[in-house]
Formats: structure tokens, sequence, C-alpha cells
């Protein structure tokens, strides 16, 4: 009993002291990756990644909209016709 008592005991120290260096290298993490996030440099690099992706994705799109049948390549260009201007190929606002 008395090892059982033991072992609990620790197992209840090393949890609360570990989940509080936890926190903390979480927290530092965390604020590496907001400084990161927040470069100009990673966002520009990111915005232009994207404008790249959105290319091909169309280029894409166009190359295998010859190969889909009537029906299909019909609701996509009804879809298309319905997005309004303020949104991208994806179907999220360019905000």
């Amino acid at each position: 009993m008395r090892y059982r008592l033991t072992f609990i005991t620790g197992v209840a120290v090393g949890y609360v002291l570990g989940a509080r260096a936890g926190r903390e290298r979480y927290e530092e993490l965390r604020k590496g990756a907001r400084r990161i996030a927040q470069n100009p440099v990673v966002r520009n690099t990111a915005e232009s990644a994207a404008v790249n992706g959105r290319a091909l994705a169309a280029k894409a799109a166009g190359k295998a909209g010859d190969r889909l049948p009537g029906s299909v390549a019909g609701r996509v260009r009804s879809l298309r016709e319905q997005r309004g201007a303020d949104e991208d190929e994806w179907g999220t606002s360019n905000t």
C-alpha cells in the first residue's frame, strides 16, 4: 500500500509540474508562430503562393472541363454565373 501511495503521489506531482512546464512551452511556441505569421516576407510569399495556386487550379479545371460530361459542365457553368463578384473561384470572399 505504501508503494502505491508513493506512486500515485509521484504521478500527481509529475502531472502538475509537467502541466506548468507544458503550458509555458506551448505559449513560447505560440508566440514564435505568431511572430513568423506576421512577418511581411512570409505573408507576401503565402499570398503569391495562393495566387499561383488559384491560377494553376483554374488552368487544371479548364483542361478537365473539356472531358466532363455535359450535365456536370453545365452545372459548373451555372455555379460560376451565380457566384458574386466579391468571391474567388473557391467560393470565399476576397478580404
